[in-house]
C-alpha cells in the first residue's frame, strides 16, 4: 500500500493539468486580452531623430550617389575601381536596415519579428545586387552610355562583337533594374507599410503632426519621388498606398486614428504621387522617352530625362 504522502502527492500531480482554470490562469488570460489594447492605447511620440536622418541619409546617399560620381575627379577613382557612389552605396545598404529596425522597435504595436528579418536580409541582399550593376551602368557613361536608350540601341554596345558580349550587358542590366530593385524594393515597402499598420491610436487629439514633422514632409516626399521613378517601382508604390489609405479607412470606423508618424508617412506618399502624376503629365507627348518606356504604365527615369535633355546639350 502506497503512503499517504505519496498518495497526496500523485493527488497533487492530477491537479496540474487543470490548474489552468485557477485564478492565476484568470489572471494571466485577462492580462494578455488586456496586451493587444494596451498596444492600440500606447500612442509613440514623433520620431523627429529617426525620420531626420531616414530623409538626409535617403538623400545623400541614395540621390546623391550618382551626382558624386560625377562631380569627383575621375583620376581619384579610376573606371577599373569603386566610385565615389558606390562607398555612397555601401553606407547606405549598412544604415538604411539598421535605420528600419530601430524604426521598428520603436512602434507601439509589435510586429512578426519573423517576417522583420527575412524583410531585411532581402533588403540588403537586394540592395547589394544593385549596387554591383548600378555601378557599372553609370561608368559606363563616361564611354558613351545613353541611359534614354535601351541596351542594344546604345552607340557603344550594339557593335560590341562577339555579340554575345551584347547579352551579358544586357543580364547586367537586368540584375541592376528589375531583380535588384526587385529584391530592394519590396521589403523595404514591406516593412515600412507593416510600421504603418502600428501607427493608431484612440485618441484623435493625438492624430496631428508636430511643426518638425511638417518640416519635413516635403524632402521626404520628393524623395520617394526619386525613388519611385528612377527605380521604376511605381505598381509596388501605388498598390502599398492604396493598401495604407484602405487600412485607414477601416480603422477609422473602429475609431481609430493615425498617429504623427502615420501621418507623415501617409503624407509623404501623398505627396509623391502628386509629384509623380506631374512628372508623367509633362513628358507625356516625349517621342524618345515613350519609346523606352512603351506600354501602359509610363513613367520615365529622371536619369534617362537628364543623359537626353540635359547632358546632350553640353
Amino acid at each position: 500500500m502506497p503512503s499517504g504522502a505519496a498518495m497526496e502527492a500523485a493527488a497533487r500531480r492530477r491537479q496540474l493539468p487543470g490548474a489552468a482554470s485557477g485564478p492565476g490562469a484568470t489572471f494571466v488570460q485577462a492580462r494578455h486580452g488586456s496586451m493587444k489594447a494596451e498596444e492600440t492605447e500606447r500612442t509613440a511620440p514623433f520620431h523627429f531623430d529617426l525620420w531626420f536622418y531616414f530623409t538626409l541619409q535617403n538623400w545623400v546617399l541614395d540621390f546623391g550617389r550618382p551626382i558624386a560620381m560625377l562631380v569627383f575627379p575621375l583620376q581619384w577613382f579610376p573606371l577599373n575601381k569603386p566610385s565615389v557612389g558606390d562607398y555612397f552605396h555601401m553606407a547606405y545598404n549598412v544604415i538604411t536596415p539598421f535605420l528600419l529596425l530601430k524604426l521598428i522597435e520603436r512602434s507601439p504595436r509589435t510586429l512578426p519579428r519573423s517576417i522583420i528579418y527575412v524583410s531585411i536580409i532581402t533588403f540588403i541582399m537586394g540592395a547589394s545586387i544593385h549596387l554591383v550593376g548600378d555601378s557599372v551602368n553609370h561608368r559606363l557613361l563616361f564611354s558613351g552610355y545613353q541611359h534614354h536608350l535601351s541596351v542594344r540601341e546604345n552607340p557603344i554596345i550594339k557593335n560590341l562583337k562577339p555579340e554575345t558580349l551584347i547579352d551579358s550587358f544586357e543580364l547586367l542590366y537586368y540584375y541592376d533594374e528589375y531583380l535588384g530593385h526587385s529584391m530592394w524594393y519590396i521589403p523595404f515597402f514591406l516593412i515600412l507599410f507593416m510600421y504603418f499598420s502600428g501607427c493608431f491610436t484612440t485618441s484623435k487629439a493625438e492624430s496631428h503632426m508636430p511643426g518638425p514633422a511638417l518640416l519635413l514632409v516635403v524632402p521626404s516626399g520628393l524623395y520617394y519621388w526619386y525613388l519611385v521613378t528612377e527605380g521604376q517601382i511605381f505598381i509596388l508604390f501605388i498598390f502599398t498606398f492604396f493598401a495604407m489609405l484602405a487600412l485607414v479607412l477601416h480603422q477609422k470606423r473602429r475609431r481609430l486614428f493615425l498617429d504623427s508618424n502615420g501621418l507623415f508617412l501617409f503624407y509623404s506618399f501623398a505627396l509623391t504621387l502628386s509629384l509623380v502624376a506631374l512628372w508623367v503629365a509633362w513628358l507625356w507627348n516625349d517621342p524618345v522617352l515613350r519609346k523606352k518606356y512603351p506600354g501602359v504604365i509610363y513613367v520615365p527615369e529622371p536619369w534617362a530625362f537628364y543623359t537626353l535633355h540635359v547632358s546632350s546639350q553640353h
